[in-house]
């Protein structure tokens, strides 16, 4: 009896390692494209032509579904997905501000022309006013978004590397790419004009 309890252990042992293992594997290949497509975009925002097309946004609330599934598992931590969607979040918000800060640019340039097919005459001064706002605002939102950018990379970054150390991962089959080279936990392989194909730095 003992024995056929001792099986019946062993196998529900195994069970769970398969499950946690098919688990680390498929949140690891998640991780990589986040990665790389939310680098991607940072890059984009520096003026960079990048021919990406993975959605960062569609990927990490992928993520997030899964990631509270899993929570039954005790895989993930709660707490990590919070940070995740408030990273998110507020990423987004700068997004719209921007957008924001050019529509009411445009608006005064619309006034003006308006009055200026109006009145005959174009009043320049409140565009001229407002110009530098709008070029001090865009510097600052862009400023945000890239830290925002960069340290939610680095997030997937940290937690691609804890996945390698704590399941036994291979680092060497989750190669991805990057486009800058300020990112902590990394190992580069090949550089071909500003992209970094990558792995985390495993347990050697």
């Amino acid at each position: 009896m003992s024995i056929v309890k001792d099986s019946v252990e062993a196998a529900l042992d195994l069970d769970e390692k398969s499950v946690y293992s098919h688990i680390a594997h498929e949140s690891a290949e998640d991780i990589i494209r986040i990665i790389s497509s939310i680098d991607a975009e940072r890059a984009r925002l520096r003026g960079e032509v990048i021919y990406y097309t993975d959605d960062w946004d569609d990927l990490i609330r992928q993520r997030i579904a899964k990631g509270k599934r899993h929570t039954a598992f005790d895989f993930y931590n709660p707490a990590l997905l919070d940070i995740w969607e408030a990273k998110v979040k507020k990423v987004k918000t700068l997004k719209k501000a921007e957008k924001t800060a050019y529509a009411l640019y445009g608006a005064v340039i619309a006034v003006s022309t308006g009055l200026l097919v109006l009145s005959g005459s174009l009043v320049i001064l409140p565009v001229l006013s407002i110009a530098p706002l709008v070029l001090f605002l865009r510097w600052w939102i862009r400023d945000r978004m890239d830290l925002s950018y960069y340290e939610l990379t680095q997030l997937f970054i940290d937690e691609m590397a804890e996945l390698v150390r704590r399941h036994g991962l291979r680092p060497e089959n989750y190669r991805f790419k990057l486009f800058g080279n300020d990112y902590f936990g990394v190992k580069t392989f090949n550089q071909r004009s500003g992209t970094f194909v990558v792995e985390v730095e495993g347990n050697d």
